[in-house]
């Protein structure tokens, strides 16, 4: 096994001030206590399938980190939710960010080139524009939300324009404070971050007795202590640029193609955590197997992590016909709270 990469998913600070937006403090002053807000799913997809939480908001007032479930997907100083797509071939194609809720839009930003943050000189080089090209609407009695990181180009509103529920703002990009393709939402009630799975009246290591996402939306967004989310199987070794960029996404493999190599992404997998893999070929035999008990995790910010497994071609060419692989993660195996994740794959070979 080799592990290619377990980098930071995000660094972000969620803040719009309103010296940033030249907005005037009275449009995000709190206005009823009473009111709530019900939201939709702020981005056009299908969650589990081509988006998928990757953070959630930190409930930790310390240096420390914990989720609305008491776990970690989440880091020090976090103010929103993260929703990612799969790579930057997914961004290009388009993912389109819509509003949650109906508002009026009282700040944006366009024109940031959409690069991770590393590349330009990290949070030094933004100078203050965390959020990337972002909308920023209020809602009405205090509540606020702000869509961060879209694509540059993608902005669709303009301040004062009123927007309903479902419109269209922007689409997923990759500008501002961020190393990933997402969409981050940061919901506020006056000055207070609100995380939207637990709402204003909080539960300890549950949902809140009124989460402000609509049930079909919290349904959809269910809890997932490791998220898998890519994978494929290539020809060659892969290189953590080619996984990210969705240049491995192809459908054939030549049947002279020197190895086989099956390649996984997740979300938060562990020190523990039992990886079990394989590949098998178009009669079902076993090309590769194994499992590998991972021992430790690279101390970064974030839980992205990548892993590839492969097998040498030792005969004049692989059958043709359909490989299929699979990786499942399993989670204190053996034990009685035993939990597993599973994620497919398909490849042609011709």
């Amino acid at each position: 096994m080799t592990v290619i990469g377990q980098y930071a998913r995000v660094i972000i600070a969620g803040v719009f001030v309103a010296a940033l937006w030249g907005l005037d403090p009275s449009d995000v002053r709190a206005q009823d206590t009473k009111g709530t807000l019900s939201l939709g799913l702020p981005i056009r997809c299908t969650p589990g399938n081509d988006c998928w939480v990757a953070n959630y908001v930190d409930a930790d007032p310390t240096r420390g980190i914990q989720d609305y479930r008491c776990g970690v997907h989440t880091y020090d100083g976090h103010k929103g939710t993260d929703i990612a797509i799969r790579d930057l071939a997914a961004m290009r194609k388009g993912f389109p960010v819509i509003a949650a809720a109906p508002g009026v839009v009282v700040g944006t930003r366009d024109g940031m080139a959409d690069v991770d943050m590393r590349r330009i000189g990290g949070r030094k080089a933004l100078k203050g524009k965390d959020c990337g090209n972002g909308v920023h609407v209020r809602h009405g009695e205090g509540w606020t939300i702000q869509y961060c990181h879209l694509r540059k180009g993608s902005v669709t509103v303009r301040t004062g324009d009123k927007v309903a529920a479902g419109q269209q703002l922007g689409m997923v990009g990759l500008s501002g404070r961020t190393v990933f393709p997402h969409v981050h939402i940061t919901v506020r009630h006056g000055k207070t971050v609100v995380d939207p799975f637990v709402g204003l009246a909080a539960e300890k290591c549950s949902l809140g007795n009124k989460p402000l996402w609509k049930p079909k939306v919290l349904a959809q967004l269910g809890y997932r202590p490791v998220q898998m989310y890519h994978a494929g199987i290539a020809g060659n070794k892969p290189t953590l640029a080619d996984i990210r960029d969705g240049r491995l996404n192809q459908v054939t493999i030549p049947r002279d193609a020197p190895a086989l190599f099956l390649w996984f992404e997740a979300f938060w997998v562990q020190p523990g955590d039992t990886m079990v893999f394989s590949i098998t070929d178009p009669n079902g035999r076993a090309v590769l197997r194994g499992q590998k008990v991972l021992k430790s995790t690279k101390k970064v910010i974030g839980g992205r992590s990548a892993y590839i497994f492969g097998r040498k071609r030792k005969a004049p060419a692989w059958p043709a016909g359909d490989y299929k692989g699979e990786v499942r993660v399993i989670r204190d195996k053996g034990k009685k709270d035993q939990q597993e994740f599973t994620i497919t794959s398909q490849v042609t070979v011709r």
